[in-house]
């Protein structure tokens, strides 16, 4: 009787042994707080743990994690399994994707951002890159063009942004002092303050992001046009971390992916519908700028910048030409079946 009892507690702490080896529970680390911008990631999370029955789940620290310009950093170290970042933060570390981020590329909607973000990241010369780090990259966070609001009298003509004090990052930073704005890289969590405390006159964001960081509850105005560009904020895995996983799990992860995509952007084209709406809430002035002004901005802040980029990135050894035309050639394509 003993040795079948024993046999039997052997076999039952097999069987919870080899279930605990089933499970696999990751940490992933974004910012700020939960906004249009995470909604992605948060769908990945529940569709993968529906997946799997329960046994792959995915814990989202709103940065207890790690600080959002170390995102990067914690993933190559494996500190946490998945992370967002944005290009912006250290260009240096991840200087393929900063195509994505030139001024005055002629991307119109979220679902052309999502194409051409994908394109880019599928190129064997960015995942290289970003295997640097131990960093896959798994889906891109596609924001609309960014704009600025800002305090006092509306600044709606190119001379007008000679001096300002902008926060913009990447490619929109470059843009702006093209044109003779000062600007400032600090994070997403910091603009508010920087706004509030006059480190900066105006703050460029997408529209999620001004009512996330409440920048727009400091804003007399908004440029409704100016769209100089967006920022590339992907969403990475720890590369040993994902090839650790089970097929199960693997394949639950990558056909989740186009799923939380789907739902990000229906779930920001219901921001948008609204967001003339929070303007008129808030008493903030929808600003116009004329054509003739944007078009001379983009004569400054476009082909000198991007000329620069491909200068710069084919000088470090990057197929930069390459990566460029990639951008173009994915937007043809996307026009083209619509």
């Amino acid at each position: 009787m003993k040795t079948i009892t024993a046999k039997l507690l052997t076999t039952a702490l097999a069987i919870s042994f080899a279930g605990e080896a089933l499970a696999t529970e990751w940490n992933v680390s974004v910012w700020g707080k939960r906004r249009a911008f995470t909604e992605h990631v948060e769908k990945l999370a529940e569709l993968v743990s529906e997946k799997t029955g329960g046994e792959f789940t995915m814990n989202i620290s709103y940065g207890g994690l790690s600080k959002n310009k170390e995102n990067l950093d914690g993933i190559s170290i494996g500190a946490f399994e998945v992370a967002q970042f944005c290009a912006g933060y250290h260009a240096d570390k991840n200087r393929a994707i900063t195509v994505l981020e030139l001024p005055f590329l002629g991307v119109s909607n979220l679902e052309e951002e999502v194409a051409v973000s994908h394109a880019v990241y599928a190129h064997p010369a960015v995942q290289e890159e970003m295997a640097q780090w131990s960093a896959k990259l798994l889906m891109t966070s596609p924001m609309p063009q960014y704009n600025i609001v800002g305090t006092g009298d509306p600044r709606d003509e190119l001379a007008d942004f000679d001096g300002m004090r902008v926060r913009a990052t990447g490619g929109l930073g470059k843009a702006f002092a093209a044109v003779g704005g000062v600007p400032t890289s600090v994070t997403a969590t910091e603009a508010f303050q920087a706004m509030d405390s006059g480190v900066v006159d105006t703050v460029a964001f997408a529209q999620h992001a001004h009512l996330a960081f409440g920048t727009i509850n400091k804003a007399d105005w908004w440029t409704a046009n100016l769209n100089p560009g967006t920022v590339n904020c992907p969403v990475v895995v720890n590369t040993d971390a994902y090839d650790s996983l089970s097929d199960e799990h693997r394949a639950a992860l990558d056909s989740s992916v186009e799923e939380a995509i789907a739902h990000y952007l229906a779930n920001y084209g219901a921001l948008l519908e609204k967001w003339d709406g929070v303007l008129a809430e808030k008493g903030v002035t929808k600003v116009e700028i004329s054509e003739d002004e944007l078009a001379k901005f983009r004569d400054v802040a476009g082909k000198p910048i991007h000329d620069a980029w491909l200068a710069d990135m084919s000088a470090q050894g990057l197929p930069a030409q390459e990566l460029y035309d990639l951008v173009f050639k994915t937007l043809e394509d996307v026009r083209a079946a619509n």
